[in-house]
């Protein structure tokens, strides 16, 4: 079945509190989804973030990110005032996010929210502990636990803690639960507004025939409530101190290769456990969203482990990754699972192998097409039906962007590949989605900005930069009737949405 979607941030829908949540807006894009003959609104992970603002850096893989719980909604329900929402500061320009404002503003905000929601639960006898214990997993506890704690210490990585506590000591974590319990039932608090208001958008969603695809990192962060609470499913010494880390090697970008610094999984110890964690992992995913993009997929096949210790990613090595097995686990657990393989960069036979053998389809990036001096697999022509293509991905610039920095050689092909559909620099962005959507790909995914023809400063994420990544906001009235048609007509004359390419004559 040949299907379309959308990529786009939550963080980057309207709203008037700083940043895009589970608002009006949210519900108001699906509605526009399906008025352009969308079936999917592919987003980025969901977890809250910390130092950078990325979301491929998530202080838990089982919890959601509070920024994006709607305060509209807590006003509806007497939690907040409209005069606390309209004084706090989230930053004047509409245009980008602002971090820093919203994380002064906004938790302040959602304690007094907390404060109102524990003050009712008491009138009306119930208790919060057997609602949190009903409503959140305890891998989403552990997390709010590992929060309090946090913040007690001054927001310092785990690693930096008391003794303790940093290991876990049975004594240390009843004292702390103790000491910490308003705070802890605090950060519960901000994941059960968050999953109420997340299934609610998501239902809305549904109903009307738009699908989720989230999207999960490989790793997690180090300091991650994951890696402190369960310091058996990493390649952590005595003292839970990593022995080696995620990277890559070094490579015709890079001299010294990629340091990220993620624990790597000791992938022996999960298949012991039958990869316990995994599966409780996926099945959260799987509640969360409708189809799940799993990032760094070549990892599963082989790792790059760099010595905790290093500098650099030089004196790394490949390590045999778990394989096949995983994922026939995954498939005796879920049957078949809606997955999205990222495997992009440079894949090795056994990668390509581990891809066919799960039956997930991969990426095809057109932005990775049109280098000179080489016939791309990311060609078209090269494409079969079990794969997604993109115009271009988070990490990528807009497709105007990209295209105005090309050399002239590069240019000329795509033009030449193209046939100058449009033959108007301004549109070359459309001439690329008509790539996409035309091709045999089984879905096609196009990032909004490149629908609304932005140029760099749409641009979501550069890797391997901090500073001016994960800030773009859609302005309000910019996906216009008249651009939500054009993708709809772009849409149904390649087989992608309902309507027939041409009307049945009735003369």
């Amino acid at each position: 079945m040949r299907e379309c979607g959308i990529l786009m941030p939550i963080a980057s829908l309207p709203s008037k509190y700083g940043i895009g949540a589970f608002s009006k807006e949210a519900y108001e894009f699906v509605d526009q989804l399906k008025e352009a003959g969308q079936s999917y609104w592919q987003i980025l992970p969901l977890g809250p973030t910390g130092y950078g603002d990325s979301p491929y850096q998530s202080f838990s893989a089982f919890a959601g990110n509070p920024y994006f719980i709607d305060l509209e909604q807590l006003k509806k329900e007497k939690l907040l005032t409209a005069k606390e929402c309209r004084e706090a500061d989230f930053g004047q320009d509409e245009t980008c996010i602002d971090y820093g404002k919203l994380y002064e503003n906004r938790f302040a905000l959602l304690k007094r929210a907390f404060l109102r929601w524990k003050g009712q639960t008491e009138q009306e006898g119930v208790s919060m502990e057997r609602v949190f214990e009903e409503q959140l997993l305890p891998e989403t506890r552990d997390y709010c636990f590992y929060a309090a704690l946090k913040r007690h210490f001054q927001e310092k990585s785990w690693i930096q803690w008391d003794r303790d506590i940093r290991l876990r000591q049975q004594e240390a974590m009843e004292k702390y639960r103790k000491l910490l319990a308003e705070e802890i039932a605090f950060y519960e608090f901000q994941q059960l507004m968050f999953l109420t208001q997340w299934r609610k958008l998501k239902q809305y969603a549904n109903e009307r025939g738009i699908r989720f695809i989230g999207d999960i990192p490989i790793y997690v962060a180090f300091d991650s409530a994951d890696s402190w609470s369960r310091p058996e499913l990493f390649q952590f010494d005595e003292e839970s101190r990593p022995k080696a880390v995620a990277g890559c090697p070094p490579d015709a970008f890079s001299a010294t290769g990629q340091l990220w610094g993620n624990p790597l999984y000791d992938w022996e110890y999960h298949e012991k456990t039958g990869f316990a964690w995994w599966m409780r992992r996926m099945e959260y995913c799987f509640e969360l969203y409708d189809v799940v993009r799993v990032d760094h997929f070549r990892g599963f096949d082989e790792y790059y482990a760099i010595p905790a210790d290093a500098d650099t990613a030089v004196d790394g090595t490949w390590e045999k990754g778990p394989g096949v097995a995983l994922f026939e686990t995954m498939k005796r657990t879920f049957g078949k699972a809606p997955i999205i393989a990222e495997d992009l960069g440079f894949l090795t036979p056994s990668v390509y192998k581990l891809l066919e053998d799960t039956g997930f389809p991969g990426m095809k990036v057109l932005q990775f097409a049109f280098s000179t001096g080489e016939r791309s697999t990311y060609l078209p022509y090269f494409y079969e039906h079990n794969c997604v293509v993109y115009t271009g991905t988070h990490d990528n610039d807009t497709v105007q962007g990209w295209y105005e920095t090309m050399d002239k050689e590069e240019k000329k092909f795509v033009r030449d590949y193209i046939g100058n559909v449009t033959s108007s620099p301004e549109e070359i962005a459309w001439d690329i989605i008509r790539l996409a959507v035309s091709s045999t790909a089984d879905l096609a995914i196009v990032p909004l900005q490149d629908y609304l023809c932005i140029g760099k400063e749409g641009r979501i994420n550069t890797p391997s930069t901090l500073g001016g990544n994960w800030i773009w906001r859609l302005k309000k009235g910019e996906f216009t009737a008249k651009i939500r048609k054009r993708c709809r007509k772009l849409n149904a004359v390649y087989g992608r949405c309902e309507d027939l390419p041409l009307k049945k004559r009735t003369d």
